[in-house]
């Protein structure tokens, strides 16, 4: 019977470890995708932007693998405590990634949509709001990949300095369409870039609070969000 346990515990550490390496590609190109479609942004490069775009479809197919791989998982091992804990973080966590892929997705999609002369300034200071916003995406699957609940705090903390950039961003670009009305349609695209940005910085911030549960036990502290009142004018939810 020992025999059999021993098989059943080394099996299902090999599907768990599988599991981390999928969610770890996955947030891998995710990553990847944030950093193309700003660049594209920065320098206008449409070809990029393309590629970003349909790159989106193979984070697609790792989130159904992973899905699948772990409901498998939870049916065939009857995981229990920490180990139960870990499988159902990692479906939550696979979810949130794809919606990183589609924020810079979505973020690509602007480029072919917007003048090429890049004159508006704000597209700086997103630049600099990007970085700050990759940085905690990375955080944020480091945390899982190593199961860091003290690197899950911090970057919950850093998450309001991603709202400190919305916020100076969309208040750029208010006065920026009320000084120059012809440049009205441009500064509405960046204003979605900005809101994207921001969202993803959550969604950075909910894989921390999930790694801390399944490190811990404990639920982090309920945290204030991002939104404030002159933000509403960019939350719409753009197609995928």
């Amino acid at each position: 019977m020992a025999i059999v346990n021993d098989h059943t515990v080394k099996a299902f550490d090999e599907e768990l470890n599988r599991l981390r390496g999928l969610i770890g590609e996955m947030g891998g190109r995710a990553e990847q995708a944030l950093l193309q479609a700003m660049t594209a942004l920065g320098s206008g490069d449409r070809e990029l932007a393309a590629r970003v775009v349909e790159g989106d479809k193979a984070i697609d197919a790792l989130e159904a693998e992973v899905e699948q791989l772990a409901v498998q998982t939870i049916a065939l091992r009857a995981p229990m405590a920490d180990d139960l804990r870990e499988m159902i973080a990692a479906l939550k966590i696979v979810s949130v990634v794809e919606r990183i892929g589609d924020y810079a997705k979505n973020i690509a999609k602007r480029v072919a949509l917007m003048d090429q002369t890049r004159s508006i300034e704000a597209i700086p200071v997103l630049m600099s709001m990007s970085s700050l916003v990759a940085e905690l995406v990375h955080d944020a699957l480091d945390s899982f990949a190593a199961r860091d609940a003290r690197l899950a705090v911090r970057v919950t903390v850093r998450d309001r300095n991603v709202d400190d950039f919305y916020n100076s961003i969309f208040r750029m670009l208010v006065t920026f369409m009320m000084e120059n009305p012809k440049h009205i349609t441009e500064s509405a695209h960046l204003l979605f870039v900005a809101k994207n940005l921001e969202r993803i910085g959550d969604h950075a911030t909910n894989i921390a609070e999930m790694v801390h549960y399944v490190v811990t036990g404990e639920r982090m502290e309920e945290r204030e969000r991002g939104a404030t009142p002159e933000s509403g004018a960019a939350t719409a939810r753009e197609p995928d």
